[in-house]
């Protein structure tokens, strides 16, 4: 993302100090993560402390101030989801595309989270890529599920 695209969501905005967060979120769904010279850029055209931004940015789980993958993993850890089996499917995921959860691959295809419930505990355990929920997985589905999202056809560390 260069600067005429922050300048372009901001002036989206008509420069309003008020729409700090939304702004952020919408370079966040642009482009994955808030790199410093966007953030200072929006100190610039907003004429808000670089260090209220921070805040903001490092507040909301919304926010990432590192690269994000292309494709957003995130297993439930819930109670619901733990008993069922989600440690499993996160040690699954983990050895099959090579990172920890909270980082992202070196090729920025994948990165993997947990969350402490999504709500859907009935689906247990549950297991979202991209936004799309798969429900009652097993750690044996997990690579079924991955291999869909791997533009390489294979996935890293199977």
């Amino acid at each position: 993302m260069d600067i005429s695209q922050v300048d372009q969501i901001v002036d989206k905005y008509k420069g309003a100090k008020s729409a700090l967060i939304q702004i952020l979120l919408d370079i966040e769904t642009e482009n994955r993560w808030l790199p410093e010279d966007i953030l200072k850029r929006i100190t610039e055209r907003l004429n808000v402390p670089l260090a209220q931004i921070n805040h903001i940015a490092t507040f909301y789980k919304a926010f990432h101030l590192t690269p994000r993958g292309r494709h957003i993993i995130s297993v439930c850890t819930g109670t619901a989801c733990h008993v069922r089996g989600s440690p499993r499917i996160l040690d699954r995921a983990t050895e099959l595309i090579g990172i920890e959860p909270g980082q992202t691959s070196g090729d920025q295809r994948f990165s993997l989270d947990t969350v402490n419930c999504l709500g859907c505990c009935a689906m247990g355990p549950v297991m979202v890529v991209d936004g799309k929920y798969h429900g009652k997985v097993s750690a044996s589905k997990v690579k079924e599920i991955l291999a869909t999202y791997d533009e390489r056809g294979s996935l890293c560390h199977e």
